[in-house]
């Protein structure tokens, strides 16, 4: 059974939830602590922790078969948080996904497989994952689920391109997806990300 820690509200008396995904190396403690930036009081908070921190060994935009095996389990691994949560009466639409590098590039491409009204889904420095984007993979429609993802315009792990292109996929599978790129270099969350989101989508 995956590890999952949890914080926010109990399970059980949440109207919303999110599943808050970490990045190569990190854990799911160091995600939890996002929450004192983001506008979460109110909701049942599930981090899943990846087995020796990776959720996939090598680029996301890797070969395929280099990442599969660990891949298919990693996306196993969220849909156990995600069915804990409707387990608990919660709706998709009040269901948010929320990662960071990796953790973000797994956000996104969870929410695109199956996609569905979602709360939303807040990616910090990512992008759909393979060595290219098979639009056949992604099924479903969005019906408008605000997306998010910020970066830096020459992100040493996740070029522009990537995420350019993972834009508009998601949008023709009818998501409302908002892009920040920024004239730095750094592989981070910046203050900026934080303020549009907590505005935008986590009002």
């Amino acid at each position: 059974m995956p590890e999952v820690k949890t914080a926010g509200l109990p399970i059980g008396k949440a109207q919303k939830a999110a599943i808050l995904i970490h990045g190569r190396g990190a854990s799911a403690s160091s995600i939890l602590s996002l929450s004192n930036y983001l506008n979460l009081d109110d909701f049942a908070l599930l981090a899943p922790q990846a087995e020796g921190n990776t959720w996939y060994p090598y680029s996301f935009m890797a070969p395929d078969l280099q990442n599969r095996t660990a891949l298919e389990k990693s996306i196993s691994t969220l849909q156990f948080s995600w069915d804990q949560i409707i387990s608990a009466g919660i709706k998709p639409e009040n269901i948010y996904l929320i990662g960071f590098s990796q953790g973000a590039c797994l956000s996104l491409e969870f929410a695109s497989r199956n996609a569905q009204k979602l709360g939303g889904v807040i990616a910090f420095t990512g992008g759909l994952i393979g060595e290219k984007l098979l639009p056949e993979k992604y099924k479903g429609d969005f019906q408008g689920t605000p997306i998010f993802i910020g970066s830096s315009d020459r992100d040493f792990h996740v070029p522009a391109t990537r995420i350019k292109e993972s834009a508009e996929l998601m949008k023709k599978i009818g998501a409302d997806v908002k892009t920040l790129l920024f004239d730095d270099p750094e592989h981070t969350i910046r203050q900026e990300e934080i303020e549009w989101v907590n505005k935008n989508i986590l009002m």
